[in-house]
């Protein structure tokens, strides 16, 4: 792999100026804040609203959001290391190369906020290349997963503040959180929204348009935007990913039941369901649903739902956009092109946007210069 833009042990460093450090240089460390939970200007999300109306659709559907519980998050994370599962490894490899030049263009002291952070594992790339970064808010819906993954960072990055934020990114409309770190001793940067992982397929077109939206104005219009994009399309690569021979993703997929058995008082029985993963080559993205195996009756908080043979509940959507469609897309919401790589076997692609706002009056000023 190629290392360039981390942190080298071996090759060693001069000091730098204070104004000039970096997040891994030795200052005086922080500790993780506490964890931000759930406001009345920002409620805690619904699992048994969401279970419930969505076992009443006619296509049964419950939000990916809810697969990530603090096992469905251990579960993710072993999937990302898997052979088959290529994303993380594209996406690791292309941040490798790139983050550098991402710093570049968020400047120093940046203010980093990451969407659906999991174990936050790529953003340490990130926040090893940024020039005195200031911040680092995760926004994950897993409290205890989200508390481990940010344990050790400032640990790792001397100086750094740490708001882990405890919340369902996929319904913030604002970032309160944010007066916390602005108006101290020293300004802060660019914010940096972080969104890797191809989490973004997890949406429908109009949903990734206005989720996209909600976040521009939430962070303002100064903010880079950094998106991980699936781009493959090869329906043999996809199912081998989504459903690999070590049942990894399908435990993944089937602790869905178990976390509503727990949590709402259900009588799934796991063994009655099965994963699977399918490309749907006209919406072109990957599902994945849990089949069940024969005609039964479920109840969920004393209410009964009827499942048929075969009948499913479709747990995610994995969307894969090609660049120029991802590009229309991203300008839908408000936000231009400033830089993109892509892996050598053209499967991955990290997008680097900015308000469209900022990108048009940072071409007027060029022109007038």
């Amino acid at each position: 792999m190629n290392k360039s833009s981390a942190i080298s042990e071996r090759n060693p460093v001069r000091p730098r100026p204070m104004h000039m450090r970096r997040a891994g240089d030795a200052m005086p460390a922080h500790t993780p804040e506490p964890l931000l939970r759930p406001t009345p200007a920002r409620p805690a999300p619904s699992f048994e609203r969401d279970v419930m109306l969505g076992l009443t659709l006619r296509q049964k559907a419950i939000p990916a959001t809810w697969l990530y519980d603090h096992r469905g998050s251990e579960l993710f994370e072993q999937i990302t290391r898997l052979d088959a599962y290529y994303p993380a490894r594209n996406e690791t490899r292309i941040l490798e190369q790139c983050a550098a030049q991402i710093a570049e263009a968020a400047g120093p002291r940046a203010v980093v906020i990451e969407l659906g952070s999991g174990s936050s594992r790529k953003t340490r790339l990130l926040l090893a290349a940024l020039d005195t970064p200031q911040a680092y808010l995760p926004i994950d819906i897993s409290e205890q997963f989200l508390a481990e993954s940010v344990a050790e960072l400032p640990s790792q990055f001397a100086g750094l503040r740490v708001l882990p934020i405890v919340a369902d990114f996929t319904r913030i409309e604002s970032l309160p959180e944010l007066a916390l770190i602005d108006g101290g001793a020293c300004e802060n940067g660019r914010r940096v929204v972080f969104f890797p992982g191809s989490t973004i397929g997890n949406f429908t077109p109009d949903e990734a348009i206005g989720l996209l939206k909600r976040v521009g104005q939430a962070v303002g219009p100064d903010a880079l935007l950094v998106v991980g994009a699936d781009t493959t399309q090869d329906p043999g690569v996809l199912l081998a990913a989504y459903d690999d021979r070590d049942g990894v993703t399908a435990a993944f997929n089937l602790n869905l039941l178990a976390r509503i058995n727990r949590e709402l008082g259900a009588d799934f029985s796991p063994t009655a369901f099965v994963h699977e993963a399918r490309f749907n080559a006209e919406q072109q993205r990957v599902e994945m649903h849990l089949v069940s195996l024969y005609t039964q009756r479920v109840t969920v908080c004393g209410h009964p739902f009827q499942f048929a043979m075969g009948e499913s509940i479709h747990t995610e959507n994995s969307y894969k956009y090609s660049l120029l469609k991802f590009q229309h897309l991203a300008a839908r919401a408000g936000w231009s092109h400033r830089q993109l790589w892509m892996d050598g076997q053209s499967r991955f692609a990290v997008h680097v946007l900015e308000s469209s706002q900022a990108g048009a009056l940072r071409e007027r000023n060029v022109m007038i210069r």
